[in-house]
């Protein structure tokens, strides 16, 4: 079975994973959330100057890790968009390197579409039909997935504006907490009351698109209200209000996909696939619709190499044809399938 390299360099993670045959054989990640903290957010020239630093020893890592040699690989998969355009340059630069030199194809892969085949990892097989919540500090959707290596992937829904993870950083700076925002208001939540503040569950009204998402809104909802409170602010409170509205936004849409296309699978992934409150609104409703609840183990829901890997072994094995090294960085990449492909831009 063929031994595939995975490189993503999409965001501020800089990940390397082994793939064969469905098998996770060693992986490693470098993270420069530390560097943008002070920012508030992802700077993009920063996150491309960590990346250079750190792809060529975390893929050295994550193939020790699966104690393997570079000789061993047949395959580079490397994510060529959505992303930040410089941080998705210097890993798709990486991986045609890697590949021109070890004289082995190319492929360029969609980073929704690893997210959705990360789980395929720890759990088996993907089932032949099954709805896709993938949400992230980039992106908030919901996808229809067949075969992830020869099928389309159909795009049911997606935010209009801030992404989920976008919006839990949000309300932490509003709520004077450190970035990134999502850890911190888990924790804070669980001593705080989820129905303590009625803010509102956007775009869920009888017109609005079924799977569409805003989390804008909500965002400005939390600070007009603490703009209005006087007396010391009840952080706990408006931090357990807050995540409630958001995973009830989420979970209420994906069911609804799940039932109105016929599938019996929901799929998690994403960095907000962490949270706590979000796994278990999920499983919860998932279990009450008799729906079986799929998501990854918390370290392979952000991103990282082995979700990249892991459709190329998908595509490897399917035979889906490779790219060139005209295969350009697409950062806003349309998701239809696995692969992106294109020439530069």
């Amino acid at each position: 079975m063929p031994l595939i390299l995975g490189i993503e360099t999409s965001c501020d993670e800089t990940g390397a994973g082994l793939v064969r045959d469905g098998v996770l054989l060693g992986d490693a990640l470098a993270s420069s959330v530390d560097e943008h903290a002070r920012f508030g957010g992802v700077v993009p020239e920063i996150a491309a100057r960590a990346h250079l630093e750190a792809v060529r020893p975390i893929v050295q890592r994550a193939v020790d890790a699966a104690g393997v040699r570079f000789a061993d690989i047949d395959a580079v998969a490397v994510t060529a968009g959505p992303g930040l355009a410089t941080a998705v340059q210097v890993g798709l630069a990486a991986g045609k390197a890697y590949a021109l030199a070890l004289g082995v194809p190319l492929y360029g892969v969609h980073h929704l579409a690893g997210h959705a085949a990360v789980d395929v990892l720890e759990h088996g097989p993907l089932p032949a039909r099954c709805v896709a919540l993938i949400v992230s500090g980039g992106h908030t959707s919901i996808l229809l997935l067949g075969d992830l290596a020869r099928d389309p992937i159909v795009h049911l829904g997606d935010t209009v504006d801030d992404a989920a993870g976008e919006a839990f950083d949000k309300v932490a700076r509003l709520l004077g907490l450190p970035y990134p925002g999502g850890p911190v208001i888990d924790r804070i939540a669980r001593d705080g009351d989820p129905a303590a503040i009625d803010f509102p569950r956007p775009m869920t009204g009888p017109k609005d698109p079924p799977y569409g998402f805003s989390f804008s809104g909500l965002k400005t909802a939390v600070a007009r209200w603490v703009e209005r409170h006087e007396g010391p602010l009840p952080v706990a409170d408006v931090a357990a209000s807050f995540q409630e509205a958001v995973a009830d936004t989420l979970t209420r849409k994906a069911l609804r996909a799940c039932a109105e296309h016929g599938a019996d699978t929901l799929l998690m992934v994403g960095g907000v696939a962490a949270n706590s409150r979000v796994r278990a609104l999920a499983e919860e409703r998932c279990r009450a619709a008799g729906v079986t609840l799929r998501v990854p183990s918390i370290r392979l829901c952000t991103d990282n190499g082995a979700m990249i890997a892991a459709v190329g072994d998908l595509v490897v094995r399917a035979g889906a044809p490779a790219a060139d090294l005209s295969l350009g960085a697409q950062p806003s990449a349309v998701l239809t399938g696995a692969l992106v492909t294109g020439p530069w831009r």
